[in-house]
């Protein structure tokens, strides 16, 4: 492996994402908050499972951003090859369109990305973070990590709050709480942009749409001349669909259905 590979973004991110996790968690154990106490009293229980918290969150972070998201093989295999009936079945009004970076032909929701260098399945976003899109395969990995990483922070907020000493002459409260603080700004901080981006992605998740797409739907093809979202089943078909991938079924199916039933009769 080149020396400058160890310098890439990807790595320098993930890098700083473990560090700056483990360095909080020191933080939180070194100050005389309620984790130390439990600590020093010999009741491990609550530490541990803090401790194993905070290693599921980041053990899921990295899963996420070094998976695969789902992209669109530049050379399909055979078997891979959309069936004439298939092709039939996507209304030629709203042709599939051939990526004009990498050149394959993109399945409905797929976009290319212009960081990963990729066409990517049901596209969602690119997330600096991660340095890795968001996509078909990784999504529901990804809505996990926020809902855990957000009990990890809310409760690590908490700890930090637990902590401060307020009564005290300001210099030795400087001394003593002050990288306490800061740690509290920063978990306060971190908590809300990932309170937001939960809560963003389940509604995006319960409507059966994606980031782009909702940010985007007057530039999108198949969106923009609809008064609805043509991929939306309900609530429950969508939450089974998006973590469980049942019903299964392609998009373009799901999307001539739609058009059919959008359709007046004749």
């Amino acid at each position: 492996m080149a020396p400058w590979t160890l310098l890439s973004p990807g790595v320098l991110v993930r890098t700083g994402h473990t560090v700056l996790t483990w360095g909080i968690t020191l933080v939180l154990f070194l100050h005389d908050t309620e984790l130390r106490q439990w600590e020093e009293q010999g009741e491990l229980l609550l530490p541990l499972t803090f401790l194993l918290l905070v290693l599921g969150s980041l053990l899921l972070y990295l899963a996420v951003s070094l998976m695969d998201p789902g992209y669109v093989n530049v050379q399909p295999h055979p078997e891979e090859e959309p069936k004439e009936e298939q092709m039939a079945m996507v209304p030629q009004a709203i042709p599939l369109r051939r990526c004009r970076h990498c050149l394959v032909l993109q399945p409905l929701r797929a976009r290319h990305c212009r960081e990963c260098h990729r066409c990517i399945r049901r596209y969602d976003h690119h997330c600096p973070w991660m340095e890795n899109c968001v996509g078909e395969r990784n999504h529901p990995l990804f809505v996990a990590y926020l809902a855990l990483q957000l009990v990890v922070l809310l409760w690590a907020l908490y700890l930090a709050w637990s902590g401060l000493r307020f009564f005290q002459p300001w210099g030795l409260w400087l001394r003593s709480s002050g990288l306490l603080f800061a740690t509290f700004l920063l978990l306060s901080l971190f908590s809300s942009v990932a309170g937001l981006l939960l809560a963003s992605n389940l509604y995006l998740v319960a409507n059966n749409t994606t980031t782009w797409e909702f940010i985007s739907s007057h530039r999108i093809a198949y969106l923009r001349q609809r008064s609805r979202n043509p991929f939306d089943r309900g609530l429950i078909r969508n939450l089974a669909y998006f973590f469980c991938g049942w019903p299964s079924g392609s998009w373009e199916t799901l999307w001539a259905e739609e058009e059919e039933g959008s359709s007046p009769a004749v």
